[in-house]
């Protein structure tokens, strides 16, 4: 049982340790950077220090650190999903949310069994194999068994040559026996965000509902992981409060989770405020974050915290994701839709998402450009499957030894792929990228490679290591 305190989050202590550092002379910062690169992770201070950079070669810096961690934890990969919106029903009142309870120009609509059935078959069609499922936080008449039939139905799906491999959820914060039925339902992770940590700001911005309740899902993830739960992902909306604050407070939410669990989240993401049907707040951010501050939080995550994926959503352009895959985005989305039904449909800004996108590209041009780029679109599910969840994970994942699994499972997931889904183009760049990363590679990491792609084109669909 973790140790309840009644507050994890000190608001006062962020703003002492911000003062104390705002001045870094550029010795302080290269020494942070230094440590930074030791891949052990930074305290409050070292990350306040990292928040106050402005100068442009400390920036390069900067980011030339975050990339390098980066790609000795994760290589070259990226990890590909979509977001599965199964019901826009919610009893909250968010004033950045078009799915708000007071909202009455958007269509409400939950997904029945068949009507996921028929999404999820659109997403294995595209090639996809992992699915983050989200739902408003209100259900039909079923209640909380709603979101466990619904998950029962995404795994239930095959199609052709595919199937949804892992769904991991993005819900309303549950009890710890809710939890218990959630982990027993074979999830992956469970994602949840504060939104915002200061206190005064979330209860501007929370106007009713039971996501009024601070506390209640701040300690969400203590009740996940008692219940057994060991990957999970927290995240900030950037632009309802200074991102210097949320970075901070963010941190002490991690360190709380490693002190009561010893492992802290297997994801962060960055989502940035984007306009979303009848609401003012979410067009003009009380706190707007500019591409330049966006990048460097990106980079700073990725230093205070390199054992993490960090995830960058359809919420930014596709040349923002792009620039950002350097600076430690490891997990992207695709071809999302933001509205249940909408895959199905084949709306994209559809009036009743959640908010506008940023990326419209289908999943089979974000493949190309990602691959000309070259990184590795991973479609990998290894990890949850074989039990590298929580410890294990991270015993892995923190001394950079992940890549002697992840990067095998990237190749021969991108090769089945380029061999099921693909088109003529992106078949050939694939395939190029293949030959020339399993050529760079040594010892273990290429035999795996060499052996598990050789199996996909020996007509093997789902193999891993």
């Amino acid at each position: 049982m973790y140790n309840i305190q009644s507050d994890f989050i000190d608001e006062q202590k962020v703003w002492d340790v911000l003062a104390e550092n705002k001045n870094p002379d550029f010795s302080r910062i290269r020494e942070v950077l230094v440590k930074a690169a030791e891949m052990k992770g930074l305290d409050l201070a070292d990350v306040a220090i990292l928040t106050n950079i402005s100068d442009p070669s400390m920036l390069a810096e900067l980011f030339e650190t975050a990339n390098k961690v980066k790609e000795t934890i994760y290589g070259k990969r990226l990890v590909i999903f979509a977001p599965l919106y199964i019901s826009n029903l919610c009893a909250n009142e968010c004033l950045y949310c078009a799915f708000r309870a007071t909202n009455k120009d958007i269509i409400r609509n939950s997904l029945s069994q068949e009507q996921i059935v028929k999404e999820v078959e659109v997403l294995i069609k595209q090639g996809h194999k992992r699915v983050l499922m989200v739902a408003g936080e209100s259900y039909p008449n079923q209640g909380f068994q709603y979101v466990l039939d619904s998950i029962k139905t995404i795994y239930s799906v095959k199609s052709g040559h595919g199937e949804i491999r892992r769904v991991n959820v993005n819900i309303a914060p549950l009890s710890t026996d809710e939890f218990r039925l959630l982990k027993e339902a074979g999830i992956g992770t469970y994602q949840i965000f504060q939104e915002t940590y200061h206190r005064e700001t979330y209860s501007k911005v929370h106007l009713g509902g039971k996501k009024r309740d601070y506390n209640w899902r701040a300690w969400s993830l203590h009740r996940a992981m008692e219940a057994g739960i060991d990957d999970v992902g927290i995240g900030v909306l950037f632009g309802l409060f200074d991102y210097r604050f949320e970075i901070m407070s963010m941190m002490q939410h991690i360190f709380e989770l490693e002190k009561q669990f010893g492992v802290g989240p297997h994801t962060i993401s960055v989502p940035r405020l984007e306009p979303a049907t009848n609401s003012n707040l979410a067009s003009h951010p009380p706190f707007p974050v500019s591409d330049i501050d966006f990048r460097k939080l990106v980079a700073i995550i990725r230093l205070a915290v390199p054992y993490t994926g960090i995830i960058m959503s359809t919420r930014e352009t596709a040349n923002m994701r792009r620039e950002t895959f350097a600076l430690g985005v490891s997990q992207i989305s695709a071809g999302s839709r933001t509205n249940p039904g909408g895959y199905e449909e084949e709306t994209e800004d559809d009036p009743s998402g959640q908010f506008s996108l940023g990326d419209h590209r289908p999943l089979d041009e974000v493949i190309h450009d990602v691959a000309l780029m070259g990184y590795i679109p991973s479609f990998c599910t290894a990890c949850y499957r074989l039990g590298r969840t929580g410890h294990d994970f991270m015993d892995l994942a923190k001394p950079g030894d992940i890549k002697l699994h992840c990067a095998p499972n990237a190749l021969s997931s991108f090769k089945e792929y380029l061999k099921n889904y693909a088109k003529p183009e992106t078949v050939n760049i694939g395939n190029e990228l293949i030959s020339k990363t399993i050529s760079e590679m040594s010892g273990i990491a290429r035999q795996r490679a060499e052996k598990l792609v050789q199996r996909v084109e020996d007509g093997k669909d789902d193999v891993y290591c």
